[in-house]
Parts: C-alpha cells; sequence; structure tokens
C-alpha cells in the first residue's frame, strides 16, 4: 500500500524520515495482553495460567510464518491454543468466544500516543514522512485510516516483516539514498537494527509494553533513543545542522 509512486524531487536531498506504526503512533499490544487475559479466563478450567500462556505464545511464534503478523493471526492461534489445551475436546461455545475477543480487537479504538499527531504535524512541513508498518494489508489499512494521521505521510507502506532486505526495497523503490533516509519506532529488532545494517539513521522510542518477541540487543550500535515522540522535532533538528 503506498499513498504515491511518484519519487518527489526532495528525496536524495533532504532527510525521509519512516515511522513505526503499532506501539510507536498509537498503542497497540495492549489490545493483545487484554485478549490473552481474557484467553486465559476462558481456559481456566483446563490448566493454570502460567502453562495457558506458554501454549498460546509457542503457537503465536510459530504461527507467524504462515498467518503472519496481527489481530486475525493472534485469534487462529488463540484457536489453535484451545484445541490442544482441550485436548481437542474444546466445545462451540468457547471457539466462539475466542471469535469475538478477536473481532473486540479488530474493532478496538486506535488509541494515539500523547505528541503523535502533532509531532508528526511538525515534521511534515519540512520533510518527506514515510509510515511503514508491518501486519496483514487490510487490518493495517483499516488502522492508518481510523488513526486520522494518513494525510502526514507521502508514503504509507505495509510489508510482511521488516528486514534489510524489506527496508532497502522500499528505499530502491522511491529512490532514497540509505544515508537520507532515518527510522523511528519502538522496536530494536524491526524499526532499528534492519535500517542500521543498510547504512541508515535511527531513533528509538522504547516502549513498556514490547512483544517480547520484538526485543533485540542494541548495545555498541549507533542509534539516537529518546524518550517520547515530543523530544523527535527538536533531536531531528540537530540532526539536520
Amino acid at each position: 500500500m503506498a499513498t504515491s509512486t511518484a519519487v518527489p524531487k526532495d528525496a536524495q536531498a533532504g532527510l525521509v524520515i519512516g515511522f513505526d506504526a503499532d506501539d510507536t503512533l498509537w498503542h497497540n499490544e495492549i489490545y493483545y495482553r487484554q485478549a490473552a487475559e481474557r484467553f486465559r479466563a476462558l481456559l481456566g478450567a483446563y490448566q493454570a495460567p502460567e502453562q495457558i500462556e506458554k501454549t498460546l505464545s509457542e503457537f503465536e511464534v510459530r504461527n507467524i510464518s504462515l498467518y503472519g503478523y496481527g489481530f486475525k493471526s493472534f485469534t487462529l492461534s488463540m484457536i489453535e491454543a484451545a484445541i490442544a489445551i482441550t485436548a481437542r475436546q474444546a466445545p462451540a461455545e468457547l471457539i466462539d468466544s475466542i471469535l469475538q475477543i478477536g473481532r473486540g480487537m479488530l474493532n478496538g479504538e486506535v488509541l494515539l500516543f500523547e505528541h503523535a499527531r502533532d509531532t508528526l504535524r511538525r515534521l511534515a512541513d519540512d520533510h518527506v514522512l514515510m509510515l511503514i508498518t508491518k501486519g496483514d494489508l487490510l487490518e493495517q489499512g483499516n488502522k492508518v485510516r481510523r488513526s486520522g494521521l494518513a494525510g502526514f505521510f507521502r508514503y504509507i507502506e505495509i510489508v510482511e516483516d521488516k528486514t534489510p532486505e524489506s527496508y532497502r526495497a522500499l528505499l530502491d523503490k522511491y529512490a532514497i539514498p540509505a544515508r537520507r533516509f532515518l527510522m523511528v519506532g519502538n522496536s530494536l529488532k524491526s524499526d532499528i537494527l534492519p535500517v542500521l545494517e543498510i547504512g541508515g539513521r535511527a531513533i528509538f522510542v522504547p516502549y513498556e509494553h514490547t512483544w517480547a518477541h520484538e526485543h533485540a540487543d542494541g548495545r555498541g550500535r549507533s542509534h539516537h533513543e529518546i524518550e517520547h515522540l515530543g523530544q523527535l522535532p527538536s533531536l531531528i533538528a540537530s540532526l539536520d545542522a
């Protein structure tokens, strides 16, 4: 998904700033945590909470290669975990309850982080902004539209995963030199390290509820870190100076 296919004249001259979406611009992991809590309550008669959580996590990680990232993938993982936990005896009512949890995740409010809208407004005046989010095309596209932030971005890209190769392909697509690209996000694994590997720059915005699967060791890597998005414009101004 892209809002434009034309290469901007300033892409090769000015700084192009990429933004992660989930848990960088708006809350996302909280919905997984709420869903997992409801799932544990549903299966409480079958196993201890810690074992339920372990089984669900195993299915969730294993299924990434099959279903990708997102709420729909998580819903399928909950169903598979329930079947395993109940020794293939999960009643229809239980499966229906899990589907309701999944629908609730998909229909949940897009809750923006403080400073997100104002920061994008300030930066969009002088920079090319690109939104790069991974996951299901329809699911992520709906969140982008409902967020009310789409208008700030020159480009909106939804990718299956964030790897050095996928970032390199996006920069090639828009003829953006890696040295002029800066990525902002909450995941060292997805938003920071792959961009540094291809010669770009990155700003890490830690989030206390980042999914454990997105954790990585960023020690010794040259990236900036801020506490919240409100600090981003001044940092970028210093980089541009």
